[in-house]
């Protein structure tokens, strides 16, 4: 029986500016915590390399606008980043790394309602990342299309469903990924009820598009959803994005359908722990080109590997 990954975990306590470190191998929260009995509450995932947390403005950035929409009130973010250094910096110094090359940590950032009546509740926690997803940055995976049962346009019309907020009532995108292993996937493409492309349950579509120009020189294009289409905000698209521009790709937005995924030169679902995993076949069937898809995905790989 293998030992359990080890964890650090610290919460936000005004008493505590550096975190009050709490043993995580014991329990923490009382069975009343309404983010244990209703899941409500906010939540980030961010990846550390070499001790250095990625993207973390995004992510605070992120957590804030999650909570806003939840009218719940969370630590400044001063507060959330000294925890989180002391965090990292903790798991460091207990946990060495034994390969460099693998020396990434998985840092989460919670917020819960709390106990009714009472203060939220707050808390950082790091541990290893972990091997599946580096794997899948380099073997790929197979994805299959399932129907979120909203249109694309609920989340205008309805916006208490809470579609672009990071919450903890996680339930049904657990439940989307098992049944892709049910069916020998590795990941889920949602789809809205309209047949438009939204994301993964943990994840950000992306595909790309390769042409000539009429004067002979290539012309890549890298394209996401459309946000306005309830899916949430991802940090790493945003980044990369970004960073294929200065590169001189072309970017864009949906609306996508399944028909521009099957007719992609590559697609890719994107993500801050596991970053660029390369989509190979969607519903069983092979997409893109495997030799642009390799070069593709190394060049932006490259592009990822820029970004903190």
């Amino acid at each position: 029986m293998t030992s359990p990954a080890p964890v650090v975990l610290a919460f936000l306590d005004p008493a505590f500016p550096d975190g009050r470190v709490a043993d995580a191998t014991k329990p923490q929260l009382l069975v009343t915590d309404l983010g244990v009995t209703r899941g409500d509450g906010v939540f980030e995932t961010m990846l550390a390399v070499g001790g250095t947390v990625r993207k973390m403005q995004a992510h605070l950035d992120r957590l804030g606008g999650s909570a806003a929409a939840l009218d719940l009130a969370i630590p400044d973010q001063e507060a959330w980043r000294r925890v989180i250094a002391a965090v990292v910096a903790r798991h460091r110094s207990e946990n060495p790394p034994a390969d460099p090359a693998a020396d990434e940590l998985v840092v989460k950032l919670v917020v819960t309602r709390g106990v009714e009546g009472e203060a939220p509740t707050a808390w950082v926690q790091a541990s290893p990342a972990g091997a599946a997803g580096r794997r899948q940055r380099e073997t790929g995976i197979d994805v299959i299309l399932l129907d979120r049962g909203y249109d694309s346009d609920v989340a205008e019309r309805a916006p208490w469903l809470l579609l672009g907020a990071k919450t903890l009532s996680y339930a049904v995108n657990m439940a989307a990924l098992r049944h892709a292993h049910k069916q020998g996937a590795d990941d889920v493409i949602f789809l809205s009820s309209d047949g438009r492309v939204l994301e993964g349950p943990t994840s950000t579509v992306l595909l790309a598009h390769v042409e000539k120009s009429d004067d002979g020189t290539t012309v890549k294009r890298l394209i996401t959803p459309q946000l306005d289409s309830g899916i949430l905000a991802g940090t790493s698209q945003g980044a990369l994005f970004a960073a294929a521009k200065a590169a001189g790709w072309e970017l864009g937005y949906g609306p996508l359908e399944p028909r521009d995924l099957m007719d992609a030169d590559a697609v890719w679902l994107i993500s801050s722990v596991r970053l660029l995993a390369p989509v190979n076949r969607i519903d069983g069937k092979e997409i893109g080109t495997p030799s642009v898809q390799k070069e593709l995905t190394a060049e932006l790989s490259e592009l990822i590997a820029g970004i903190h």
